[in-house]
């Protein structure tokens, strides 16, 4: 367990003026183009809080973006990359390979979907592995179109910027895009109305008009949608899509970087629906903090790749290895797929309640650790992005991280650690009903 104090102090305004000094010299000495939420420079974090150079704690509801999921600086990663780190950092894999990457890709084999038999690759972020996964799911259809969905997000790099839906702030003025790729509709119940069936039908049939199985690689998708809002489709709809792929050679690829590794209340958030991807892609919470992502997947699909195809200098690092293991076993020794679930129902709970007090919150949604809400002037579904930036705000203001996304920018996202004690969560959600009712 951490030894920081498990609690929100506030003994500075937000930030705080050592944070408005470091944001000064960010300024000055890094590029622009990298933003930040909530410019208050962090000394230390675990459990639920974060720590600031002002020494206010924070109660964190963000995770990294869903990478700290164990924790901040858990015992069991801390102790593993110390031991790692000690006998070396580096040797590259492809020159001169070593056993925790071995036993990272066996651990994901065991731990993804579907009984088959599965091989994986390991690689350095989220972006990078869908990108590999688009590689191997040509290599092995010698087909070249990808199919993606409204509302995705899949990466900065050039391919899965094309693969993302949202123009601003993650492509605006960075093309030309790699080309083909192209869009479906999403299944999204609380604009659209559609049962997941008729959904995946409208969806197929598009994708049946203007691209083609015949031509047609892979399709990628978000189980449950990260950037694009924290949608979660109509039942029935991912596996309406990979049933069709399934009958089309086309390979179905889970993009699981946000949603995998305990976050949803199940190891990823395909076995909600029972849904068994021909490709599994995992990051963020995958290795406690460090570098690291995965393709996992069918071993005829995985090995079609040509030997040396695949790979990178840094790719399955020995540190970042070491964190993973020690992070599968505390999500498994400490029943961390029960707690994510938990917490959901301890946060949906709160956020109904609010609901039911100001219409100005559309919709509450998600699974496990992974909830949002998402904000509309009164009496409509018209977005509000306004009013989500002034609650984001708010919540800053008063010692409770949260993030927004959304297409529209209206959404309000709650990724907290699985560490977070219900007592600090209860008092995260007391402050951002104190956050919704001063903004007018």
């Amino acid at each position: 367990m951490t030894s920081l104090p498990q609690e929100r102090r506030l003994v500075t305004e937000i930030p705080g003026p050592r944070s408005r000094e470091l944001q000064a010299r960010k300024t000055a000495a890094v590029a622009q183009g990298v933003g930040t939420t909530l410019p208050v420079y962090v000394t230390a974090a675990g459990g639920g809080v974060l720590v600031d150079v002002d020494g206010n704690s924070l109660i964190d509801l963000g995770s990294g973006i869903a990478v700290t999921t164990v924790g901040n600086s858990a015992p069991r990663v801390v102790e593993a990359v110390t031991e790692q780190v000690a006998a070396f950092t580096h040797t590259c894999f492809m020159v001169t390979p070593y056993d925790g990457y071995v036993r990272v890709a066996e651990e994901l084999n065991r731990l993804t979907p579907g009984e088959f038999e599965k091989r994986s690759a390991l690689f350095n972020s989220g972006a990078e592995a869908v990108e590999n996964a688009v590689k191997i799911a040509r290599a092995y259809t010698r087909k070249t179109a990808v199919v993606v969905f409204d509302h995705a997000y899949h990466g900065r790099t050039n391919l899965t910027m094309a693969m993302t839906a949202k123009n601003m702030p993650y492509k605006s003025g960075f093309g030309p895009f790699a080309s083909d790729v192209y869009r479906a509709p999403l299944s999204y119940p609380y604009r659209d109305g559609l049962s997941g069936e008729e959904a995946a039908a409208r969806a197929i049939e598009q994708v049946e008009s203007q691209v083609g199985a015949a031509n047609l690689a892979a399709i990628v998708i978000e189980p449950i949608q990260g950037e694009g809002g924290f949608i979660v489709p109509a039942p029935g709809f991912l596996a309406a899509l990979a049933a069709w792929c399934r009958e089309n050679d086309v390979v179905f690829v889970a993009d699981e970087v946000q949603t995998g590794f305990a976050r949803t209340g199940a190891m990823f958030a395909v076995d909600h629906e029972n849904v068994v991807p021909d490709l599994v892609v995992s990051a963020k919470g995958i290795a406690g903090g460090l570098p690291l992502s995965a393709v996992t997947g069918r071993a005829e699909i995985m090995d079609a790749a040509h030997g040396g195809g695949l790979g990178g200098t840094y790719g399955g690092n020995p540190l970042a290895c070491a964190a993973a293991l020690a992070v599968i076993e505390t999500i498994e020794a400490d029943s961390l797929v029960d707690r994510a679930a938990k917490i959901g129902g301890q946060l949906t709970e709160r956020l109904q309640a609010l609901q039911s007090r100001d219409p100005r919150i559309g919709e509450v949604r998600g699974r496990g650790a992974m909830v949002a809400v998402e904000l509309v002037k009164a009496g409509t579904t018209e977005p509000d992005a306004d009013l989500t930036k002034k609650v984001a705000a708010a919540a800053h203001e008063r010692g409770v991280v949260v993030l927004t996304c959304g297409t529209f920018g209206n959404v309000l996202r709650f990724l907290p650690p699985l560490s977070i004690s219900d007592e600090l969560l209860a008092e995260a959600c007391d402050v951002l009903d104190e956050a919704f009712g001063v903004v007018a």
